[in-house]
């Protein structure tokens, strides 16, 4: 991708993923040392006990961190698509003569509108990571 399409695409998703940190992934944190704290300050649990309930502790931070992970996965999965499909069309366009002007213009023109299209699904993706959060059991 060209350095400013790059540039625009990366810096939404930096900003949604450090929404998401502030308003969600945070406060889960907190807990989990809070609830982590308990747990190492019971001396009547066995260190076995202990390990589990800071397993317990940990769960919703992780499921957590694994829905973000795999949303913003499948979301460059797709974007990588788009872009490959772009590269595709470059390779017909220059094998059927164009010269290299032609083709960079068109690479540039697909590779814009596969980011503008991908930049349309951020707030939907966004809500649905927000409702998913939500929704984790403390």
């Amino acid at each position: 991708m060209a350095e400013a399409h790059q540039a625009r695409m990366q810096n939404a998703v930096e900003d949604m993923v450090q929404s998401l940190e502030k308003d969600y992934i945070r406060k889960m944190q907190g807990r989990m040392f809070r609830c982590s704290a308990e747990c190492c300050e019971n001396l009547g649990h066995s260190m076995n006990q202990v390990h589990q309930c800071i397993d317990r502790c940990h769960a919703p931070l992780a499921k957590a961190q694994g829905l973000v992970t795999s949303e913003l996965e499948q979301f460059q999965d797709r974007l990588t698509r788009c872009t490959m499909n772009c590269n595709d069309k470059a390779k017909d366009l220059f094998n059927t003569g164009a010269k290299e002007p032609a083709v960079r213009a068109l690479m540039d023109s697909c590779v814009s509108s596969c980011v503008d299209e991908h930049l349309k699904l951020m707030p939907s993706m966004t809500r649905r990571l927000k409702d998913s959060l939500s929704s984790i059991p403390q």
